[in-house]
């Protein structure tokens, strides 16, 4: 076999390869993203409720194993085990957090077994942000990442930069 004959064979053999890998990804129509945003959203209703509740097992089944949450404070940076630990206290004194979506965004990318959510929650806090990614594992959704954030209206961020300051500067100074 001579070098261009092989060189062909290779290039049918990657192209082909990669034919198979494209066929292989399973894009959400839109009969799926309606299906499933309502699922979504139930979800997400039930895992609230589950934290307002207090029920530790239940809210923590919401996250896949390698789920990570990232609270409010910029020191808050969780893995699931390290997130059950911290907010164990909470959930067994029954003094938890109760969010209620407000406002709520479902998206879908080119695979069915990922989306990702932004909303609005009312909060003790008042109105903060939660966002996510989330994954299909074992015929349900789960949280694989998500953000808590209050939300601050752009009237008063100077206000609130100058009462956070002096913390977060020294933050800054250990994080570089």
């Amino acid at each position: 076999m001579n070098k261009v004959t092989a060189v062909l064979i290779f290039s049918l053999i990657v192209v082909s390869s990669c034919k198979d890998k494209a066929a292989k990804v399973n894009i959400p129509d839109d009969s799926y993203k309606a299906t499933q945003t309502k699922a979504i959203a139930a979800m997400l209703d039930s895992f609230n409720i589950a934290a307002a509740n207090a029920d530790a097992d239940r809210y923590f089944n919401y996250f896949t194993s390698d789920a990570i949450f990232i609270g409010t404070d910029a020191t808050e940076h969780w893995d699931k085990d390290s997130f059950r630990k911290w907010s164990a206290p909470f959930f067994e004194k029954k003094r938890t957090w109760k969010f209620t979506a407000l406002q709520r965004h479902i998206y879908f990318g080119n695979h069915t077994d990922i989306a990702w959510f932004d909303e609005l929650l009312n909060t003790s806090m008042k109105i903060c942000r939660g966002s996510g990614v989330l994954v299909f594992q074992n015929n349900q959704w789960k949280v694989q990442q998500y953000v808590l954030s209050t939300t601050v209206p752009n009237e008063v961020v100077d206000t609130v930069v100058a009462i956070k300051a002096s913390r977060e500067d020294e933050l800054i100074k250990t994080l570089k």
